[in-house]
């Protein structure tokens, strides 16, 4: 129950909580109680701001008024005794301090609350459970997984629900308890079960379509497409924070179950829990094979990718050994044809005092050296296989 302690204090520092205020100048008599005069309202309480969702009251299973501030949820909850089930989407911090004070929740899960960006777990204060989870939801669009992040307070006759993020849709959550007032009026329990449902349903989606992703990036593996070693990465980053999102679920569901027979849980709602339980560790190894098949994909990418360099290095070489081969051949050729083009360039100088200019046999003779020059290339060449 909410702690009566707690709201007097607040109470007496709060005039909208005692119910009066001394108007300005107005002098005080010592021992004489302050004349009651109309306390004029906060702003917070005639303006809801956007950040509260929908705040309904519910008394067995059925849905008995939906207050338009939490002013009012806090009246009617106390004349009406029953369920309150506040959402909240981004909430103002002092609306998460009206909310604590009112319903008693400890400082340190309402700072979480605040800060968000919080790891999923469940912890007990009291008579309180605070809850924190992280949804998840898959774009087709840009083949990604956006996360949200989900805090519930779950106490004795009020759950609190503070969404970060765009999932879960918590109103269809609420939609399919009112359609089982069987099941709602089963209290806060109830609520936190169909919380949980929804969010493990919701990573129903994300582990399709990071399936479909992982066989895509299979086949581009194998096609050697330039960029699938990003696509890689990036799709990595994402199933690692979906292993952070689902792992501790598994831990916490135990917890809860632990917990059936001290704090009473009723029997169906107990084979519910169990269900979820199973759905959340079926999605656990799911995420953690992805994770071990990524790793798998990416080292066979990285052998790929090594052994067509080691091709691209090797047609390299192989080009270079026959650019090599033909610069040999053409150059073995212009030494055998540099002989000839030398004598024939000396003796077409024609001039008068050259050696064997007028010899006879000088034409043959110097045909015949050009013919022994070359053969003697052609020949040195030819056994060392530059031709």
């Amino acid at each position: 129950m909410r702690n009566q302690q707690g709201g007097a204090a607040i109470a007496a520092k709060n005039p909208r909580k005692s119910g009066w205020r001394r108007a300005p100048n107005q002098p005080v008599t010592p021992g004489a109680p302050p004349e009651p005069t109309p306390a004029a309202p906060a702003p917070a309480e005639t303006s809801e701001p956007p950040s509260i969702v929908q705040a309904v009251l519910y008394q067995d299973g059925i849905r008995v008024s939906s207050p338009a501030t939490l002013a009012e949820t806090y009246r009617e909850l106390r004349e009406k005794p029953g369920m309150a089930w506040i959402g909240l989407a981004r909430p103002t911090e002092s609306e998460l301090l009206s909310l604590a004070a009112e319903f008693d929740l400890h400082p340190l899960a309402v700072e979480d609350a605040l800060e968000a960006h919080q790891r999923p777990k469940l912890e007990r204060y009291g008579e309180t459970l605070f809850v924190v989870l992280r949804a998840a939801r898959y774009l087709d669009a840009p083949e990604e997984v956006d996360f949200g992040e989900l805090h519930v307070f779950v106490g004795p006759d009020f759950v609190i629900t503070v969404r970060h993020g765009a999932a879960p849709d918590l109103s269809a959550v609420r939609r399919r308890m009112e359609e089982t007032p069987e099941l709602l009026k089963l209290g806060p329990e109830a609520v936190l079960y169909a919380i949980l449902d929804a969010v493990v349903d919701g990573y129903l989606p994300v582990v399709a379509g990071v399936q479909n992703d992982l066989d895509e990036i299979e086949t581009e593996v194998f096609r050697g497409e330039p960029e699938v070693s990003r696509r890689i990465y990036e799709l990595s980053r994402e199933v690692v924070e979906f292993q952070r999102a689902t792992r501790p679920l598994v831990g916490m569901l135990h917890s809860l179950m632990a917990g059936f027979a001290k704090y009473g849980t009723d029997d169906e709602l107990q084979r519910y829990l169990r269900d979820v339980a199973d759905h959340v560790t079926h999605t656990s190894e799911r995420v953690d094979a992805f994770r071990q098949a990524l790793t798998d994909i990416l080292a066979v990418n990285a052998t790929l990718v090594n052994q067509q360099q080691n091709a691209e290095m090797r047609a390299l070489a192989e080009a270079g050994f026959e650019q090599n081969e033909e610069i040999k051949r053409i150059s073995s050729w212009a030494a055998i044809l540099f002989a000839p083009t030398l004598v024939g360039t000396i003796y077409g100088m024609n001039f008068d005092h050259m050696p064997e200019l007028h010899w006879v046999l000088g034409y043959p003779f110097a045909i015949l050296l050009m013919a022994v020059v070359c053969t003697s290339l052609y020949v040195i060449f030819k056994r060392r296989d530059w031709l």
